[in-house]
């Protein structure tokens, strides 16, 4: 039982400093919002933590703070905790996980802010951690749906979300000749094994997207454990000549890079090269231990020592890109994707793995990324009114996936507060068509994925620059469609902060390569889920 008319507010948030002064007037906003509301239906809102006057914020930042504001908590009362910024999970998982209260996590419908982004990883480690929680959402916390769902859960402690568009894989017709091929492509993934380079794991407390050995093992897949300061080590003994020939072979190929000359706000000549030399021995490392896919940490640890490795990242999930030798000059991993798994995520590491091996299989294209699930809204497609997700990553999706490819694409410094030391964007316009999408997690000890079809829509020039001007607008966007699958029916199901894009040549390649992935991962022992409509 917990104490009716109070309940505790905790907010997690990021661990730079920069990045939570610049989100605090986003949660100031949020919490006072979202009092109101709870004021409204009587009850008192404890908020778990003060603002800090010193640091000029009121997130918790830190595991330890996390766990000395959780000792001073009544573990009884009903937690909500509410998201406006990306935060660390790991901030606040430690006291989540021992609290007896009915969790509620909730944020801003408000793509600047990343609230969304924040909340989603949060909601796919609790999952992993087999904590229960109920989660909600809203613009401004007075419309009907989240008022509804609010009272739902002040009154019995859970929200029950609405999951039709969610079916077994079981429930689906296979063909015959899809499982023959599918159990093909398990033998053979099984009996090759594959090794996943993971550059230190952990990245921005993101508990989700670490896989433990015994589930990664039982795929046929292995870690190998390698250090980003050997990254750094092995970009040092990168020759100018060598990373200018990575520039000249991108800017041949029509890319543009915004310069400037002033390093601490705009991007540099001098910073692409970094960037170039660490693609350069991000392929040696791989080659030299064999790799099949690798995931560099991107925010943590390099950002204080190199510029970021947003270019670097999506060159290696691009099927076409400058050649890399070693030091005989054979070339390494000639005519093929290297498949780059953006913040270490390991969940999406196995399935742009699987996905890059597969789509070669069935003669698609294998470029492959993740992306945020940012934000989104409706807009008239066709003079009908869809949803459309904005998908935004900071750098890693492929040119190949471009309106223009290579001729479509930029690099754009990076924001200042997360990169003192700069780097370059890879950005561009995803290109209309249909793509499956996926996510893999870790639920009950176990491996599973929900899967889908999807279709990017080419909005006007001015709705896109709206929109990038809404989240981030030097990253790389992609306007998505989910037939079949309502705003707050994802929201409400999807297990992390990243969702995997492959592309298909048709509708019917679309559902085709989806049956076939949810094949393979099934016969590999994923417990799948197919999401919306699938024909």
């Amino acid at each position: 039982m917990y104490v009716r008319n109070k309940i505790l507010l905790v907010t997690s948030g990021d661990l730079r400093l920069d990045a939570n002064q610049v989100g605090w007037k986003f949660q100031e906003k949020m919490e006072k919002q979202l009092e109101t509301t709870l004021n409204e239906f009587g009850y008192q809102v404890l908020r778990g933590h003060s603002y800090d006057s010193s640091k000029k914020h009121g997130f918790i930042d830190s595991q330890k703070m996390g766990m000395e504001v959780f000792k001073s908590l009544d573990p009884t009362l009903p937690i909500i905790v509410a998201e406006s910024v990306w935060q660390y999970t790991h901030h606040v998982l430690p006291g989540l996980m021992t609290h007896k209260g009915p969790i509620l996590t909730l944020a801003n419908w408000e793509g600047m802010s990343s609230g969304l982004v924040g909340m989603l990883n949060l909601n796919g480690s609790l999952t992993k951690a087999e904590a229960t929680y109920s989660t909600l959402w809203s613009n401004d916390f007075q419309d009907d749906f989240f008022k509804e769902k609010l009272a739902e859960w002040l009154k019995t402690g859970v929200i029950q979300h609405d999951d039709s568009h969610v079916q077994n894989f079981d429930s689906i017709e296979i063909s015959d000749s899809i499982r023959v091929s599918a159990k093909d492509f398990t033998r053979d993934f099984l009996k090759n094994k594959a090794i996943m380079g993971v550059f230190d794991e952990g990245c921005m407390g993101m508990f989700n997207a670490i896989v433990p050995d015994k589930l990664l093992n039982k795929l046929g897949i292995f870690k190998e454990r390698l250090s980003q300061s050997a990254l750094y080590a092995e970009m040092l003994s990168v020759g100018q000549s060598e990373a200018q020939s990575v520039l000249n072979w991108l800017l041949e190929k029509g890319m543009t890079f915004n310069w400037g000359t002033n390093p601490a706000i705009e991007l540099t000549k001098e910073q692409t090269l970094e960037q170039c030399r660490m693609y350069i021995a991000a392929m040696r490392i791989s080659a030299q231990y064999g790799c099949d896919t690798i995931g560099i940490q991107y925010q943590q640890g390099l950002k204080d020592l190199v510029a970021a490795s947003d270019l670097a990242e999506g060159l290696l999930n691009n099927m076409d890109r400058p050649p890399v030798f070693d030091a005989d000059g054979i070339e390494l991993y000639p005519k093929s994707v290297l498949p780059h798994f953006n913040e270490v995520d390991e969940c999406a590491g196995i399935d742009a793995l699987i996905t890059t091996k597969l789509w070669l299989t069935l003669g698609l294209d294998p470029e492959t990324t993740l992306h945020d699930i940012r934000w989104g809204e409706e807009y008239l497609i066709n003079g009908e009114p869809e949803f459309v997700w904005v998908f935004l990553i900071s750098g890693a999706a492929p040119p190949a996936h471009f309106i223009g490819g290579y001729t479509g694409a930029s690099s754009e410094r990076q924001p200042p507060m997360y990169f003192k030391k700069g780097g370059g964007s890879l950005k561009g316009i995803s290109k209309p068509g249909h793509i499956v999408w996926s996510r893999i997690y870790v639920e009950n000890d176990s491996l599973s994925c929900d899967i889908g079809v999807g279709e990017v829509v080419a909005l006007s020039e001015e709705e896109t620059q709206r929109r990038w001007d809404n989240t981030t607008p030097v990253w790389p966007i992609m306007h998505a469609v989910l037939p079949g699958i309502s705003k707050n029916q994802m929201m409400a199901r999807h297990k992390a902060n990243h969702i995997q894009v492959a592309y298909a040549d048709s509708l019917e390649s679309a559902n085709s390569a989806a049956k076939h992935k949810a094949t393979v991962f099934n016969t590999l022992g994923i417990k799948t889920f197919i999401c919306g409509d699938f024909k």
